[in-house]
């Protein structure tokens, strides 16, 4: 797998707290170089890097990172970041709500949020460091049922991020249409094609250098 196949997989990503507009902009001129899948920057960045960068595939993310904004929020982030020039949404869901056993508010969720954004990409980060297997796959036939597109192992900002584990979990119970991403935790060129050849479709990194570097 060469440096390029992996970068065209990649969102390239900075959600740091104290992100500046100049690091925002260095994520976002790598990522138009080196054809990165996109740029997942904080939704207060989306309208200045759509119209800086043109062409750029723009992620953002809403309810980040703890997830439990009420949907309301979530829908209303996602409106306005699409109208800034957002072309991926990852959604972080609500994790109280799982550790209740209210799936049916997590699906209804999901449903709002696939339906504002229509063609638009959907991400849905179920932050797998907090939950049971049996939670996990619950998560995959919600994700399936409600119509998004991929399901996100983790933000990257809590305990733990992705395992290879947790992918090959996903592959066994997402319906065919639903596509894996990791996050969390993964730095290095090796970890990236692990994660590639177990099935995912996209890695969530700030770690892409590693690969600009050496392309």
């Amino acid at each position: 797998m060469t440096n390029s196949e992996i970068l065209s997989r990649i969102d390239h990503t900075l959600l740091k707290a104290q992100a500046s507009w100049e690091d925002i902009q260095k994520i976002c001129a790598e990522a138009v170089e080196f054809k990165t899948a996109s740029a997942c920057i904080p939704p207060s960045f989306v309208k200045p890097a759509a119209e800086t960068f043109k062409g750029l595939n723009v992620c953002t993310v809403l309810g980040f990172p703890l997830g439990y904004s009420l949907p309301v929020i979530k829908i209303r982030e996602a409106e306005l970041a699409l109208k800034d020039g957002a072309s991926e949404l990852d959604m972080v869901i609500n994790i109280g709500d799982v550790k209740n056993g209210h799936f049916d508010k997590v699906l209804e969720e999901i449903m709002l949020i696939k339906k504002t954004a229509g063609s638009k990409i959907l991400k849905v980060i179920i932050e797998t460091c907090y939950l049971t297997t049996d939670e996990k796959i619950r998560l995959c036939d919600i994700v399936t049922e409600a119509g998004a597109d991929y399901i996100k192992t983790s933000t990257g900002l809590g305990p733990a991020g992705a395992t290879l584990e947790d992918i090959l979990l996903f592959k066994e119970h997402i319906g065919p249409k639903v596509r894996m991403k990791a996050a969390g935790g993964i730095r290095t060129r090796e970890d990236m094609v692990k994660y590639l050849e177990a099935g995912c479709d996209r890695i969530g990194t700030s770690s892409a250098a590693v690969l600009i570097t050496s392309n």
